[in-house]
């Protein structure tokens, strides 16, 4: 083996220890007024109470699923459709346990992203009553140990099952072995999504409607019985959610990778270069080599008192980014290594991929400030937002909308110029395998993911540090803290807004690179199987799946099946906020005029109360749209076979792509087009600030209510599915096989 895979468990345990002195280190900071720690225990005991349900609820589909997959597994894939030397029982079981692993190593990376934003926020508010700069480092550092052991915990985790199933003696055998891990990875996070995302917006829509709107209350007035329920669901939904979201994107993503690696590697073998192994471990190597350089930009994380707080972040990314360059140029070269052999071209192969890489990197960038770009309030589309509020919810909400479907331009854009640019370079370093064909674009792709997956720790540390920001603030407005320490965390929430959508525009950059690297490992796991059919007379010469034929009707009825599904499932996932929403603002409506002292201070609200029904309702309402994503692809493969499923899965992956942009960036516009509003910034023709308790802003409150599950609930909850349909897919190949 190669030295520099050590970097993979070096990297792993480093990022672990890294994360244990950060939060060892937000711990220590100061809790602030005993009415701060009242409300943050609060919170805390809120946001246990629905992770310990929710897991319950998904631990238990989970065990199912990995019964019913391994039992498929073992009946269906046998010898005939087997892509490896192992089949039946023992290719269930393994399958099975995979399936297991990944669904539990899914379900610590949300509690983990949980449990320390819970206690970030009131360490984050109290900072905020002295510096802004120390509430930015505490809230950052927080979401952190989220980051980092999430990724530390994808990166071992695939690495100690690739080990186990036999990567190290049969490399080009192990990445088939394992899909089941990506597959469990993506089970859990898809219902982690769906029941924390359909929490945290029941929540905030009841509160904002009854509190801001009808009842005329500040946000996060103690006054509302559902403010705790609200500052609960930023936890389980932001933290919980998006911790196992990144997790599946980067597990899944990795094995995808390491997949097309195998035919790399059999060109390697044959041509006698170094270490073929490199070419399957290189997506693991990448991304310890991320885990370091996110290390180091933490400790550039400072700034002054005046500065714009998004500046701070920003530089901590940029340090990132160009550690992880440094990292991707030394992994290419060593691992790379094609001896005296070099293409037409007379460029090392290893050049050719580094490019590549960095094509991913620049994609990470342009999407951080394209997402920043329509959902900061420093630019034109917030502000049209805003301006168009003036005249009523009609036209924030025609407005909002617009802003949403623009986003869709820059995106296909970006990512098809990646897409081309690092397929066109891998092109180039000429990697021609027995049959003539240059596999070398495909693997391009690969490389450019495993580049923008290299920033993960650092975008997900950005992303944790919304929702401890907006509990911060949360808190400091529930305990009466100064006004020098609201207006501090009025300034981070703000931002915070920020960083959750260019997370989420990150995720779906991700998920579109991965996508089509998953779609072409599929491809290669159908056509693995159709060889041995064929070599062992059972299939005719000439039936490999070379192409995806959109004129044949079984494919071109399942490509209509997959994008039907998208709009399907938020459709399910949209009406589950709805449907929880409505049952908490009945709640809030009946302690307000049951209990006339809440509006005085001398009652109470029954916080417990609304924190319940929405714990019920979310858990309840997350199981029809988890099913129905899962059980789709699965009909339409088994119905019409192995080509009307890469069909469904190209279709479903290009619209789930472009409706998650819509519904992530308009959610985001219409947000932070209130926070505009409330930040003084819009101003009527005599000059005079049109904030709170205007028909303005009341507008803006109800196009932010209408963004809210686009953006928290069915967005996110869509880059899940996207590379749900993806390992589905690669796992249950060989059940789809006609």
């Amino acid at each position: 083996m190669l030295p520099i895979t050590w970097v993979i468990p070096i990297a792993g345990v480093a990022a672990i220890t890294f994360a244990l002195y950060l939060a060892w280190d937000v711990l220590r900071a100061d809790t602030g007024t005993p009415a701060m720690q009242e409300i943050a225990g609060t919170i805390y005991e809120g946001a246990v109470a629905f992770i310990r349900r929710q897991y319950l609820t998904i631990g238990l589909l989970a065990l199912g699923g990995a019964v019913v997959i391994g039992g498929v597994i073992a009946i269906v894939e046998g010898k005939q459709v087997a892509d490896t030397d192992i089949y039946g029982l023992e290719l269930g079981v393994r399958t099975g346990v995979a399936f297991l692993v990944g669904a539990a190593c899914s379900m610590a990376s949300g509690i983990i992203g949980m449990f320390i934003s819970v206690r970030a926020n009131l360490r984050t508010a109290a900072a905020a009553r002295s510096s802004l700069v120390r509430a930015v480092q505490i809230a950052l550092r927080g979401g952190a140990v989220s980051g980092f052991l999430v990724v530390a915990l994808s990166l071992l985790g695939v690495y100690g099952i690739f080990a186990a199933y036999g990567g190290f003696t049969v490399p080009n055998q192990a990445p088939f072995l394992i899909v089941g891990f990506g597959f469990g990875a993506s089970f859990v996070a898809l219902f982690a999504q769906l029941g924390g995302g359909i929490y945290t917006k029941a929540a905030d829509v009841g509160a904002d409607l009854v509190g801001k709107v009808e009842a005329g209350i500040p946000e996060d007035d103690p006054r509302n019985a559902a403010v705790v329920a609200d500052l609960v669901g930023d936890n389980v939904g932001d933290c919980a959610g998006r911790g196992a979201d990144l997790f599946e994107s980067t597990a899944a993503e990795n094995i995808g990778a390491m997949i097309l690696g195998v035919a790399v590697y059999t060109i390697a073998l044959n041509s006698g270069w170094p270490h073929p192994e490199g070419w399957i471990f290189f997506p693991l190597v990448v991304r310890g080599f991320g885990l370091l350089a996110t290390i180091v930009a933490m400790f550039f994380i400072r700034g002054r008192e005046d500065e714009n707080p998004m500046n701070i972040l920003n530089r901590g990314y940029w340090v990132t980014t160009l550690g992880s360059v440094v990292g991707l140029a030394f992994t290419t070269y060593v691992m790379m290594n094609t001896g005296s052999d070099l293409p037409s071209n007379g460029i090392p192969a290893w050049a050719w991929f580094f490019g590549a890489g960095v094509v991913g990197l620049l994609t990470s960038i342009a999407f951080v400030y394209i997402t920043q770009y329509y959902t900061a309030g420093t630019f034109r589309p917030v502000r049209e937002i805003a301006e168009a509020s003036r005249t009523g919810a009609a036209t924030n909400i025609i407005s909002g909308t617009a802003v949403g479907f623009e986003t869709t331009f820059l995106t296909a854009i970006s990512i098809g110029i990646a897409l081309f640019a690092s397929h066109w370079l891998g092109e180039q370093a000429g990697l021609v395998n027995a049959n003539g064909d240059n596999v070398g674009g495909i693997f391009g792709t690969a490389v450019a993911t495993m580049g923008m997956l290299m920033t993960t720790a650092f975008i997900l540390a950005m992303d944790t540090f919304g929702p401890i920001t907006d509990n911060a603030g949360g808190i400091a407005e529930f305990s009466k803290a100064e006004a020098s320490a609201r207006e501090i965390t009025d300034r981070l929430d703000a931002v915070g807004n920020t960083t959750k959508a260019l997370t989420k525009g990150y995720a779906i950059a991700s998920a579109s690179l991965a996508a089509f690297l998953l779609f072409s490992a599929y491809i290669d796991k159908v056509n693995l199987i159709l060889s041995r059919q064929i070599a062992a007379g059972t299939r005719p010469a000439g039936t490999l799946l070379t192409s995806v034929d959109l004129s044949n009707v079984s494919v071109f009825i399942a490509a209509l099946i997959g994008a039907m599904l998208v709009y399907f499932f938020s459709s399910l996932a949209i009406r589950a906020v709805g449907t929880a929403a409505q049952a908490i603002i009945v709640e809030v409506r009946r302690q307000f005029r049951e209990m006339p002292g809440i509006m005085d201070y001398t009652q109470r609200p029954d916080y417990a109360r609304v924190v319940d029904i929405t714990t019920r309702a979310a858990l309840r309402q997350m199981i029809l749209p988890g099913a129905v994503a899962v059980a789709t692809p699965i009909i339409v493969g088994l119905l019409l076979g192995h080509e009307a499923v890469a069909g469904l899965l190209m279709v479903g992956t290009i619209s789930g792509v472009m409706l998650a942009t819509v519904l992530n960036n308009g959610g985001g516009a219409w947000d932070n087009a209130k926070k505009y509003i409330e930040s003084g910034h819009l101003l009527d023709e005599a000059g005079n600030v049109l904030g709170k308790k205007t028909e303005a802003h009341a507008a803006a409150v109800v196009g932010d209510t209408v963004g809210d599950p686009f953006k928290d609930t069915a967005g996110p909850s869509l880059h899940v599915l996207v590379k749900l349909l993806a390992t589905i897919t690669l796992v249950l190949a060989p059940l789809f096989i006609r």
